[in-house]
């Protein structure tokens, strides 16, 4: 898989452009602000229907524009398929001219992996970034992921108020099914997010350990109870069970304090979290680590290759760790790589690469 040609109308500091990519490796490179990163923003958004860094998707409109258009090409077994997703009021997604009204029939079609700078806040920040990018990986993997997660959410979201109008007498019968049907959800989301982590340890590690040296890098899946188990009907008969303990502690809240919307995850060294004593170098080798083994787990899963986008990767990297990251790049996987200085690349890389200046978003 690789996306052979983008067109963007509109986004970001794009007025026009309309460019060709190889199925290998393409350097972009200029001085800062300049519109490298949006490029690659534009691709994410082709591939996931949302942004990587921003939540608002009138943030992706140009300036002064009314909407925005990203068209991309993308060649999957030798056919050419056009991708396009419009934003403007609201957003509209089509594949080769078809609107397609579920998200779920547009996601996991262009699977997309991307490091860029702020994702080192997979580690250092909250939960729910964590718990995002869980989902978003997911939801490329399998499309029905994303179906279960917005079940999950919208029953959530019932059991939710319902809890919030309670007083003295409430209708038990009501919150128990409501409950029942969340905890059916949460068992395929929990055992479907552990088995996804599981397949990154088996990489995770050695990636590690080759750019840095270090061994014993892993990631811990951390739920709202410690299961012994994953086997369906274990977390049914245990999640029945927390849920009645919980009943009392969620009424006095008014929320629900079980489930996969209170997940996590944390990144280890020798059982040692790198959140609170990894240094910056360790963390963003860490997260680099994580996106190089999710290749080997889409190539597993989808029997093709992801597009990989590295976003400035090189620049705070020394010359060892720079050329042990570059032994996974490839003329195999489409890559992306954004840098502001070619110097920060091998030349070996830079000989086989298709490379794009880019200046106040034009590119030759």
């Amino acid at each position: 898989m690789f996306i052979k040609r983008i067109i963007l109308n509109n986004f970001r500091n794009y007025e026009l452009l309309d460019i060709e990519l190889k199925n290998g490796i393409n350097i972009i490179y200029g001085d800062n602000a300049q519109g490298k990163t949006n490029l690659l923003e534009s691709l994410y958004v082709l591939g996931l229907t949302k942004s990587h860094r921003s939540f608002i998707d009138n943030n992706l409109i140009k300036k002064n524009s009314k909407s925005s258009l990203i068209s991309g090409f993308v060649i999957k077994n030798e056919i050419s398929t056009n991708y396009e997703i419009e934003i403007s009021s609201n957003k509209i997604l089509k594949i080769d001219g078809d609107i397609i009204r579920k998200n779920s029939d547009y996601i996991s079609n262009i699977n997309i992996i991307i490091f860029y700078p702020d994702d080192l806040e997979l580690i250092k920040g909250a939960p729910n970034i964590r718990r995002r990018y869980i989902n978003l990986e997911l939801s490329q993997l399998y499309s029905n992921y994303l179906i279960i997660i917005n079940e999950y959410n919208k029953l959530l979201k019932m059991r939710n108020e319902f809890l919030k109008k309670i007083k003295t007498n409430y209708d038990k019968n009501y919150l128990e099914i409501v409950t029942n049907y969340l905890i059916e959800k949460a068992i395929i989301i929990y055992k479907m997010r552990k088995k996804y982590i599981d397949k990154l340890n088996e990489n995770n590690s050695i990636i590690f350990k080759n750019i840095t040296g270090f061994e014993n890098f892993s990631l811990k899946y951390k739920t709202s109870y410690n299961f012994k188990n994953y086997e369906t009907e274990y977390l049914r008969d245990k999640l029945k069970e927390i849920f009645d303990e919980s009943l009392e502690i969620d009424i006095k809240n008014k929320t629900t304090n079980i489930g996969p919307h209170r997940d996590d995850l944390e990144f280890l060294i020798d059982k040692t979290n790198l959140r609170t004593y990894g240094s910056q170098g360790q963390q963003r080798i860490a997260v680099i680590a994580l996106k190089l083994s999710e290749i080997e787990i889409f190539k597993q899963y989808k029997n093709e290759n992801p597009i990989l986008l590295l976003d400035d990767v090189f620049s705070e990297l020394d010359d060892i760790k720079k050329n042990n990251l570059l032994k996974y790049i490839s003329n195999d996987i489409q890559t992306i790589i954004t840098t502001t200085d070619l110097n920060n690349i091998d030349q070996s890389i830079i000989k086989q690469a298709n490379i794009l200046k880019i200046e106040s978003g034009k590119i030759t």
